[in-house]
């Protein structure tokens, strides 16, 4: 039996970081006679001079509604090197340093809140002798094996009021309005925020698109007698013979960054359709504020089952929604393949059914003239 259990935010915050934590420590300290330990910034707080701090329940109090993590989160940082060539890798020294870091503090086991990177990482230390448990974060809503990551739902709750904002004043111009969303990979929040939205075209990176095609669109909605238009862009949309665009190409330290696709479909779509148009990128504004509802149950949920499967003896493994219940699946299944938005699944029916278009160059013949 475990007597001390420590835990750690990695990666991008999102809404419900805290409530996750609050719920690690009320369960363990609670329900089990735990000790709790918050390790801080990540998995770098135990590097060198380890930064840590012991966690009760008088520590969490209020967190449910409070965004950000109290922790403090990283990206990646010294857990894995990037080749010149791009290539990563873990190295070995760093780990370690870190296991070593671990024993001396007197943690049993870890609860790891992250996404594909920080449970990539997880994985290592499971592997070296540390039990581990993860808590998918993500608000793009792509690691496998789940339906839903906490941050997600609050995300696209941020997106959708957005789009609500941009009709109006799109519909009072005559303009075009962009609205650039975060989906590196994926475009679960586009998709989900441009049908809940009303968006008239929805970018993302799974269905390829041309700007002829976002043209065509937005020309016939003018023909019909609809004077304005909303697009909504996955920061990782691809656009037909083009490559993605970055803000910056990253280094050996981070990861590239990707940015730009809405200032970009703003410039061409001027030039292709002559109407006015202006680019909103929403940002960070996603991962931003208190998550809602959901987010907070979920969170809760999940933080509590985390502790419950590290006391049934669980390691390797992610705690997971699946036809309502929580339940647990290895991490390295998880993190195996990215959940992409299937390209002729239901949503995207649904939104072609409902006259949205992708911007796919054989998009003339999924929806009627509107």
């Amino acid at each position: 039996m475990y007597k001390t259990i420590g835990i750690l935010t990695g990666g991008g915050d999102a809404p419900g970081l805290n409530a996750v934590i609050r719920a690690v420590v009320t369960t363990a300290t609670g329900q089990y006679g735990l000790n709790v330990i918050g390790i801080e910034d990540g998995f770098e707080g135990l590097l060198g001079e380890t930064q840590t701090r012991p966690l009760t329940a008088a520590d969490v109090r209020g967190l449910l509604p409070r965004g950000g993590t109290i922790l403090g989160t990283r990206n990646r940082g010294k857990f894995v090197e990037r080749s010149a060539e791009g290539v990563d890798s873990k190295p070995d020294a760093v780990y370690k340093e870190a296991v070593e870091n671990i024993r001396r503090l007197g943690i049993d086991a870890l609860v790891v809140l992250g996404g594909e990177g920080t449970l990539a990482i997880s994985v290592e230390f499971d592997r070296l002798g540390v039990p581990v448990v993860g808590v998918p974060k993500t608000i793009d809503n792509d690691l496998a094996c789940t339906e839903l990551t906490f941050g997600f739902i609050t995300a696209l709750d941020i997106a959708t009021d957005a789009l609500d904002r941009l009709h109006t004043t799109a519909e009072s111009h005559d303009r075009v309005m962009i609205l650039e969303v975060m989906g590196r990979n994926t475009g679960w929040i586009a998709l989900h925020s441009g049908l809940a939205g009303g968006a008239d075209v929805i970018l993302i990176p799974e269905i390829p698109f041309t700007m002829k095609s976002v043209a065509d669109r937005i020309r016939a909605r003018d023909e019909a007698g609809s004077n304005f238009s909303i697009v909504v862009a996955a920061e990782g949309a691809l656009e037909t013979g083009r490559e993605l665009i970055y803000q910056d190409k990253g280094d050996r330290q981070h990861a590239p960054r990707l940015g730009g696709i809405g200032s970009y479909c703003q410039r061409e779509l001027e030039t292709l359709t002559g109407k006015e148009a202006r680019c909103v990128v929403l940002g960070h504004l996603q991962r931003g504020g208190r998550p809602n509802a959901f987010d907070r149950m979920l969170a809760t949920n999940y933080g509590s089952c985390a502790v419950r499967a590290l006391v049934d003896g669980k390691r390797g493994m992610m705690v997971a929604l699946q036809a309502g219940d929580v339940i647990t699946v290895p991490i390295s299944l998880a993190i195996a393949n990215v959940k992409t938005v299937p390209a002729d699944g239901q949503l995207v029916r649904t939104a072609r059914d409902t006259g949205i278009s992708f911007g796919a160059p054989d998009e003339a013949r999924y929806h009627r003239q509107p």
